[in-house]
């Protein structure tokens, strides 16, 4: 199809035929006007009040007679609309909208819906209301109403979701969508997605507009309103939507690599393609709309702010009439030119006089020039350029405590393969030094078992891969990658090192490492569950030391 947004055509205009016959079996007749219902507004209000009367008492499955859409009538009318009319009147009415404008007076109702598809008109028939015989009380027979399918949807569609949970609730359809692979539905959602967005920039833009006119035309209930709008459209919407990209760029290669060294690709898996690569456009031009709407939030909130400022100070700003409060004044009593100062002082905006403050009394005094004298020395003292260099020292001796005692937990498993706490527990009761360059100290250790705890699986040839794509900037700060990356690479023994595995171990034990100090040196004890670090070693790199006789 040439123009893709005209599928499923013939879905949009039934829901627009539903309007179009009720205002065909409504307009024009003439017995509105003996009810007092002059205008199409009046008789389109009270067609949709009985017809949520009907669906509230068909979801209760309780029964809907005419006499009960009479005595609902009559209770709007005496209640709301106060009309000119009887109970009598009001049945009469009911019994005119749903026999006559809901009913067509019980002939079939049909829209032509033409399908772009098909090329052709669908004639699809449209029917509000059904009935059935109930039995009420004595056994008496009489006919209870009920809403269609199509009743159903015309009521559902009258009241939109609020607009802050619209995004919310397309993006899980087409989540759902997407995991079905359902995909040529999945195009359908995420237009709606990136209609909503692109309907929220311009309600922004148009929000702007009313501000730099007048801000007093624009209350504070749409803009509380539209806040909260924007903040479920930015929310976390970038990274879900940057995410869905990925997965359907990922998905397009695969068919794509398919189509080129294994098969050719069916009709169908061609669609799906097609229809994998329009969402990813989709998705581009949504993202770019989010970063939009996150610049036109801020400016909307900088300029409302700016101009209720403004207004709040032009309120507090008494004007004067020059003629009556001076010129006639002065002429009055000459002698008022002596205080003209007074009058004119604003306009100097002079600094306002000095009183004393009775609360400084009541504080504790300090010396202020022993102070002063004390930081005017510290500054003519200070050298930055060797207080920076001192500061790059310690850091990096620091950071090669971090390497050390990273690279004796290395060690310590590649000797068997694995190691726990426990036995790295052990190992270091029996050696003091060993100990130290292990746990230099509490922190440093911690710091380097929750980065290994944290990233639980760590494979070295993708951080090689890593450093060779990305250019990264040297710090002077821990960065556990970066520190295996060159443990590994810098240490023929531990180049056969593949992976690195690292779990929590359930067996309830804890292990106690005592006589370890802290930042200060202070000794205390540390306390913590047991873990195991895992080595995979490369094969082929250990049958290679052991042919050179390494």
């Amino acid at each position: 199809m040439q123009y893709e947004f005209l599928k499923q055509f013939s879905r949009r205009m039934k829901h627009a035929g539903m309007y179009a016959l009720l205002l065909q079996n409504s307009l024009a007749k003439q017995t509105w006007k003996q009810y007092g219902f002059m205008k199409t507004d009046e008789q389109f209000n009270m067609i949709f009040a009985v017809m949520l009367y009907i669906m509230e008492q068909s979801l209760r499955e309780e029964s809907c007679t005419m006499d009960d859409i009479g005595a609902y009538i009559d209770s709007l009318n005496s209640d709301y609309f106060q009309k000119n009319m009887s109970y009598d009147d009001c049945k009469k009415l009911g019994d005119f909208i749903v026999n006559v404008v809901l009913s067509n007076e019980g002939k079939a109702m049909y829209f032509d819906c033409y399908d772009f598809e098909n090329k052709a008109y669908k004639i699809t028939n449209i029917s509000y209301i059904a009935n059935r015989i109930i039995y009420v009380d004595e056994g008496v027979k009489r006919t209870s109403y009920y809403l269609t399918e199509d009743g159903y949807n015309l009521m559902l569609s009258t009241l939109e979701i609020e607009n802050n949970m619209k995004l919310t609730i397309h993006e899980m359809i087409f989540k759902l969508h997407l995991e079905k692979q359902s995909y040529d539905k999945a195009v359908d959602e995420i237009k709606n997605v990136f209609n909503y967005m692109r309907i929220q920039l311009q309600k922004i833009e148009e929000a702007i507009l009313r501000v730099r006119r007048n801000a007093l035309s624009y209350s504070v209930a749409d803009y509380e309103e539209l806040m909260l709008e924007n903040i479920a459209a930015i929310g976390d919407t970038k990274e879900k939507f940057t995410g869905y990209r990925e997965m359907v760029k990922q998905r397009a290669q695969e068919l794509e690599q398919q189509n080129i060294n294994v098969r050719k690709l069916t009709a169908d898996e061609e669609e799906k393609l097609d229809n994998l690569h329009m969402i990813e456009g989709y998705l581009n031009r949504t993202i770019d709309e989010h970063q939009k709407i996150l610049n036109s939030h801020f400016d909307l909130k900088l300029l409302y702010d700016r101009e209720l400022q403004s207004l709040a100070q032009m309120s507090l700003i008494q004007r004067f009439s020059i003629r009556t409060e001076l010129y006639d004044k002065v002429l009055e009593n000459p002698q008022a030119l002596d205080n003209l100062d007074i009058f004119l002082r604003p306009l100097f905006h002079q600094e306002i006089p000095k009183i004393y403050n009775l609360n400084k009394s009541m504080e504790l005094q300090r010396p202020v020039r022993k102070k002063a004298e004390e930081d005017t020395d510290e500054l003519l003292d200070f050298d930055e350029h060797q207080w920076q260099e001192e500061l790059d020292r310690q850091k990096r001796e620091k950071l090669k405590r971090y390497e050390e005692s990273l690279g004796f937990i290395l060690d310590a498993a590649l000797k068997k393969g694995s190691l726990t706490l426990e036995e790295l527990r052990e190992e270091l009761q029996q050696d003091a030094a060993a100990q130290e360059t292990c746990i230099p100290s509490i922190d440093i250790f911690k710091e380097i078992m929750v980065e290994l705890i944290r990233n639980r699986e760590i494979s070295i040839e993708t951080l090689r891969r890593e450093k060779s794509e990305y250019i990264t900037e040297q710090t002077t700060d821990f960065q556990l990658n970066e520190m295996l990356l060159g443990l590994t690479e810098n240490h023929a023994d531990r180049r056969k090192i593949k992976q690195i595995i690292v779990d929590r171990l359930d067996d309830g034990r804890i292990v106690e490492f005592a006589n370890v100090k802290d930042a200060h040196g202070n000794e205390k004890t540390i306390r913590c569950t047991n873990v195991e670090i895992r080595l995979e070693c490369d094969e082929k790199h250990i049958k290679q030391e052991e042919r050179h006789g390494i």
